[in-house]
């Protein structure tokens, strides 16, 4: 069984290694992105109460999301893993989580952390070519995550959770080492 969590700054490669491993583990890949965007097109009661925050710009609190998470983990095909992309994002969240995971009778396997240089990060992200993703922005972002991700970091250390993986490589390589901690000793 594996129960993931991923973590690492913007444009390390979350998305695309949590997609591919999930494949092949033919588990789901849950991002909170994901999560708000199927429970608004389903309209669910919660979908709608956090499609109201979406609307306004607002962020969707951390109580909304944990319901949504919840909700998605209980769901038939999240009963044999999953991979968690991009959330907890801070230690209060992960606190959540754990009391979460507690209720539902779940825990995760390990937290994986995508090491990325921020020079490397730049540059991939601007080479993407988005609109909003300038080089002030995205250092601004790198900002942030440190600001917040940092004490999420340690908050996995010392629980002897974390899993760092050096993401600063062929995209082939970094989903070779993910593959090896998932594969049975």
């Amino acid at each position: 069984m594996t129960r993931l969590l991923f973590l690492g700054p913007p444009g390390a490669g979350k998305g695309t290694q949590a997609k591919v491993l999930a494949d092949r583990c033919e588990i789901p890949h849950i991002s909170t992105g994901d999560i708000l965007r199927e429970a608004k097109a389903k309209g669910t009661p919660l979908g709608q109460e956090a499609q109201g925050y979406m609307e306004r710009g607002e962020l969707v609190p951390d109580r909304l999301i944990l319901d949504l998470i919840r909700d998605r983990l209980q769901q038939v095909d999240a009963q044999k893993g999953w991979i968690l992309d991009g959330f907890p994002r801070n230690p209060s969240q992960a606190s959540f989580l754990d009391q979460l995971l507690q209720e539902i009778g779940q825990r995760y396997d390990g937290v994986v952390n995508l090491e990325v240089p921020d020079e490397v990060v730049v540059s991939r992200m601007l080479a993407r070519g988005r609109s909003d993703d300038n080089e002030e922005t995205i250092r601004h972002r790198l900002e942030v995550y440190r600001q917040q991700t940092a004490p999420l970091i340690d908050f996995y250390s010392d629980r002897n959770s974390l899993i760092g993986i050096d993401g600063d490589r062929p995209v082939e390589e970094i989903t070779e080492s993910l593959q090896q901690l998932i594969q049975p000793s």
